[in-house]
């Protein structure tokens, strides 16, 4: 079925490391939503362009052109790869969204906004700065913070623990949800739908103490 003329262009980026080293650790849970997503929705296998793997879909019951995207340049220099497939495609700021791991949240838990600062995660930093500005939507799953003594660009590189492995894998089904709602619904359905507030008062601005990621990752492989 061909594109719709006249409907946006959503795209959906999922913030990870490529190779199969980093394929099932906590830093790449942006990645796997993204998999999630193509499967879903009979993406294909994507192909490999603006240094990274590119998908194209349609969505809902009036067709959305949606772009799911994996940026392959490493989590803390994935912003040049975003903003080249939002440039060549012409996608407003409103309809892109970036899928990461969040430390700073519990395991498993959701949290959509609409702009906000990077928080201390590096990936998400570097496209801010590509963009210019903080008025970017995104999607945070939380992977639990880092036993006391462990050094956080260790332990985002590590993978899920077998006890918390299923409670990951509904995260991810429950992420591509709310990424779906994102884009047939809009931000403020999915934020109402998906956001959990069982912690209580959130915090303000997107602002996350302590979401440190791994600095390097582009130059030394992480």
């Amino acid at each position: 079925m061909p594109y719709q003329r006249n409907v946006s262009t959503k795209c959906v980026v999922g913030l990870g490391n490529p190779g199969r080293e980093y394929a099932a650790t906590r830093h790449n849970v942006g990645f796997r939503v993204v998999e999630t997503l193509a499967r879903k929705w009979n993406a294909g296998r994507g192909r490999r362009v603006f240094n990274g793997r590119l998908f194209k879909t349609l969505v809902g019951p009036s067709p959305i052109p949606v772009l799911l995207f994996q940026p392959h340049t490493f989590m803390n220099r994935s912003g040049s790869a975003v903003r080249d497939v939002a440039g060549f495609h012409k996608i407003d700021g409103a309809d892109l969204l970036i899928v990461l791991d969040d430390m700073a949240m519990p395991l498993g838990q959701l949290r959509l906004r609409s702009g906000g600062s990077a928080g201390g995660h590096n990936g998400l930093a570097d496209v801010l700065e590509a963009f210019g500005t903080q008025d970017v939507p995104r999607l945070r799953v939380g992977i639990g913070a880092a036993p006391p003594r462990m050094d956080p660009a260790d332990y985002v590189l590590r993978p899920f623990q077998a006890g918390e492995k299923e409670r990951i894998e509904r995260a991810i089904e429950h992420a591509a949800q709310a990424v779906e709602d994102w884009v047939i619904e809009g931000i403020e359905y999915a934020m109402g739908k998906h956001n959990d507030k069982a912690t209580g008062q959130e915090r303000p601005a997107d602002a996350c103490p302590g979401t440190t990621a791994p600095e390097g990752q582009g130059s030394n492989g992480r």
